[in-house]
């Protein structure tokens, strides 16, 4: 299959091309550029003067749709990414709660007869695990019975269920870390700091074990705290002052409001920031009662203001964000460059999860997935792997 996409201004992380034109051949980005490219036999698709960018990449939902990862179903899984491509996501890393080792492993099964089938939506990019290895005090609207410490028996036997998990985000200050974040690197998946209450002295080592990433700043994550008579920085605090660490943020506009997303954006930057959904299955949903994971054993939730809430309105419980409203938020709020807003939710996740070779921008020999948006960030259509899974061109 030969495509050209002409007519439209391509973003890169560094500027906007007009009247740009991207050529694919076989699923693969074949050139980019500014001029029409004489692409022989190729079937055209104008862009009609809107923007051209990669495909969005998540790396964290749980779920939307009316769906959510916990649900054990093929269809749920299947709903999930159809939703999500419609938003822009072109990939995305289908995220668990702490659960019981079964429910996890029957995710895992499930994980691999979706992955077969998902013809029609976002990517699955690999399983990320948050929890169970978190600080109770931190839980936020994690289910207490399942919050234990990180032990050898146990994760080797989440380990060895299968070879799908890409990342796990834990508390590094729980005993029994640093061998658990040694196996993690071994296995060449991502520790990420997360649901923790960790002074900067402990991020320090964690961070030479592998934890090099934090999962949604400001959300379940220390700040500075006082012990007895002396105060420390938290997980917050060693994000800014460590210059190789990523973070990724919930940028609904509710989560954190534009003084934060300001802050995180001045200090952190476009290479080092990855916008998220962190969405459960009300995303893209109407407002009202919802669950929050399996709904044989999740947890009832309330949406409303544009967020999940726990039923006595304590915490927040996951965001109904789409991936589309991260862009449109992050301009309007943190008033970010369109080029670097992009960046944030394409190539800097592409790189955060070692996958940048590949995806994250529409450079010659990466895979061909593509979205073309409006002004306003609506989406007009999705491309996966040169596939089109979403058209209103």
């Amino acid at each position: 299959m030969r495509i050209k996409i002409i007519n439209g201004k391509i973003i890169t992380p560094y500027r906007i091309i007009p009247d740009g034109c991207v050529c694919i051949e076989n699923g693969k980005i074949c050139e980019a550029g500014e001029t029409n490219i004489n692409f022989p036999d190729a079937e055209s698709i104008d862009a009609q003067g809107h923007y051209i960018s990669p495909g969005f990449i998540d790396l964290h939902t749980h779920g939307a749709g009316g769906s959510d990862f916990m649900d054990g179903t093929v269809d749920a899984y299947l709903q999930i990414a159809e939703t999500h491509a419609r938003h822009g996501v072109t990939g995305l890393y289908p995220t668990t709660l702490a659960s019981t080792n079964e429910e996890l492993f029957n995710a895992f099964e499930i994980y691999r007869q979706s992955k077969t089938r998902n013809t029609k939506g976002a990517t699955f990019l690999g399983i990320h695990l948050e929890g169970p290895y978190f600080a109770m005090s931190q839980r936020g609207a994690q289910d207490t019975k399942y919050i234990r410490n990180p032990q050898r028996d146990d994760y080797m036997a989440i380990l060895d269920a299968t070879d799908n998990i890409a990342r796990w985000s834990a508390a590094p200050e729980l005993e029994g870390s640093k061998e658990f974040a040694e196996m993690l690197v071994s296995r060449n998946i991502l520790p990420a700091i997360a649901h923790s209450d960790a002074i900067y002295e402990e991020v320090i080592p964690a961070f030479d074990w592998g934890f090099t990433h934090v999962t949604h700043l400001y959300s379940a994550t220390s700040g500075v705290c006082r012990r007895n008579c002396f105060r420390y920085a938290g997980i917050i605090e060693a994000s800014y002052l460590m210059e190789g660490m990523t973070v990724e943020i919930i940028v609904d506009g509710v989560h954190l409001p534009a003084s934060l997303l300001q802050l995180i954006y001045k200090i952190k930057g476009p290479g080092k920031i990855a916008l998220i959904t962190d969405s459960m299955r009300a995303a893209g949903m109407p407002d009202g009662k919802s669950i929050l994971g399996s709904l044989a054993n999740g947890q009832e939730v309330v949406v409303e203001d544009g967020v999940a809430k726990l039923p006595d309105r304590t915490a927040f419980a996951g965001s109904v964000a789409t991936a589309d409203r991260l862009v449109r938020t992050m301009l309007r709020l943190a008033r970010t460059p369109l080029p670097e807003t992009i960046q944030m939710i394409t190539s800097t996740p592409a790189r955060i999860m070692g996958i940048d070779k590949v995806k994250g921008s529409l450079a010659r020999g990466k895979d061909a997935d593509v979205v073309i948006f409006d002004e306003d960030i609506n989406i007009r259509m999705t491309m996966v792997g040169g596939r089109i899974v979403y058209d209103t061109l």
